[in-house]
């Protein structure tokens, strides 16, 4: 296996390109899921459109992350991958001045925008430089890095909210941004691209995104009878997308694998229910620790932290030895383990200790990432050389698809049980009751990611299907 020491000129510079974009983009997520209160207090917001300022950043990556994962096999996955630290760039500084929701909703989508093309090439780039082999211990730092984002930037953003307001949480991305483009643009020399470019499939990009777009804005007039007619329309989109991606000479994203490759298929059905289980606690657990709880924004960050440090001490460690033992194993054990941590995050009421939250949030961050990196190893392991785009791209989707579909739960239980109230504290009953029904829910997703991480198959090491 190729250790550290001895990468080569290439790997390390794309590592270093990468590692960076891998800290900056879940800083973003997670300072802002801090600051919530205060932009929903300054701003006026009810309790959806709360919901609604991580929803519109997944929705937007969730629309074009297929579409950037085409575009840069065509003409360059560095390219693209510059780019997208670009405008995340220009999209941070549009969101610290905004002066309603509107544009700052705007500006989020943008941030998706930007985000979805960094999404759609960071595995890709990493697979693109090392071997089968080694490919999980560089997932592993990756999605360690990620981790390390996360768990940060509830701190940082926790802080810079308690003493200088929710704007400046959008810069906190910005630095490493601009050392994404350095190193991209000075050090990283080649380019990375698919053998035959091909054409665009411009048919299948509008379904796609246009299906996305439907599913999300069905949700966000729910419950009013004509809202299910378009988030129908939008499901419908979906099964008509996969059906002329089927056939299509070439699609824009190669659904084949989806119909010939077991390990790959239940691998990614396995990420999708598994975030849809879990990202919710961003942005729930925030609002439960400083409404519910009243602590002030700074300690609920260092609450909040918890889950993701677990995540970011524990990948690594799992991806040291994701590309030798059975991925299922370790994955289903994580997922059972999540499970338990939602749990008990569902049990924790209005007086709760601190000890008891982040024992919960342990419990959930420790599970997460035994299940994490090897299935994601699995994933792009379970693939030959010239479907590592579109198994980057899988990667991508099931995870912001799972986002986004754990976040338009939050909105669809904040529409029922608490409509356009807002968060005062008459309403905080109602609230932490939807809060406690939303973690039930997730731990019972959990089962369902369970079933289909336990029939993937067994893996040989490096990824390829056995037969039982």
């Amino acid at each position: 296996m190729t250790k550290e020491s001895t990468l080569t000129t290439e790997q390390r510079s794309v590592l270093l390109m990468v590692l960076p974009n891998a800290l900056a983009v879940p800083i973003m997520l997670s300072s802002v899921n801090v600051a919530l209160p205060d932009i929903a207090s300054d701003l006026n917001l009810s309790a959806v459109a709360v919901s609604w300022v991580p929803t519109v950043f997944l929705m937007a990556s969730a629309m074009f992350v297929l579409i950037f994962g085409r575009v840069a096999d065509m003409y360059g996955r560095k390219k693209v991958f510059l780019i997208g630290a670009m405008t995340v760039i220009v999209a941070s500084l549009m969101a610290s001045m905004a002066v309603d929701s509107s544009q700052l909703l705007v500006a989020r989508f943008l941030q998706g925008f930007g985000a979805a093309m960094l999404y759609a090439t960071q595995m890709a780039l990493i697979s693109s430089v090392f071997p089968p082999q080694a490919r999980g211990r560089a997932i592993g730092w990756v999605i360690s890095l990620i981790y390390v984002g996360l768990a940060v930037g509830p701190l940082l953003g926790g802080i810079i909210t308690e003493y200088f307001g929710w704007r400046p949480t959008f810069y906190l991305q910005i630095p490493l941004a601009f050392a994404v483009l350095y190193i991209g643009i000075f050090k990283v020399k080649k380019e990375w691209a698919a053998e035959e470019r091909g054409n665009f499939d411009v048919i299948g990009a509008g379904l796609y995104a246009g299906s996305i777009a439907l599913i999300c804005l069905g949700i966000a007039f729910m419950p009013q009878g004509y809202a299910w007619l378009i988030f129908i329309g939008g499901i419908a989109g979906v099964l008509i997308f996969f059906s002329y991606a089927r056939r299509a000479q070439q699609p824009l994203w190669n659904v084949s694998l989806f119909f010939t490759n077991r390990l790959f298929t239940f691998s990614c059905m396995a990420s999708l229910i598994m975030y849809s289980a879990t990202f919710m606690n961003v942005v729930l657990v925030s609002l439960y620790l400083q409404y519910i709880q009243g602590m002030p924004a700074m300690l609920a960050g260092s609450v909040m932290m918890v889950q993701p440090l677990v995540m970011a001490i524990f990948s690594p460690l799992v991806g040291r030895y994701a590309d030798q033992l059975e991925p299922r194993w370790l994955a289903s054990s994580g997922m059972l383990i999540t499970a338990i941590g939602l749990l008990a995050l569902a049990a924790l009421g209005c007086d709760d200790s601190v000890p008891r939250i982040v024992l919960a949030l342990f419990i959930t961050g420790f599970g997460f990432s035994l299940f994490s990196t090897p299935n994601v190893n699995a994933m792009m392991g379970s693939v030959e050389n010239r479907f590592l785009g579109a198994a980057s791209s899988a990667v991508a989707i099931t995870r912001i698809l799972g986002q986004m579909a754990s976040m338009v739960l939050v909105t669809l239980l904040f529409a029922l049980f608490i409509g356009d109230l807002p968060f005062s504290p008459d309403n905080f009953s109602l609230l932490a009751s939807t809060i406690r029904i939303a973690f039930y829910l997730a731990a019972l997703l959990c089962l369902p990611s369970l079933l289909f991480s336990l029939s993937r198959g067994k893996t040989a090491r490096h990824g390829e299907l056995k037969s039982d």
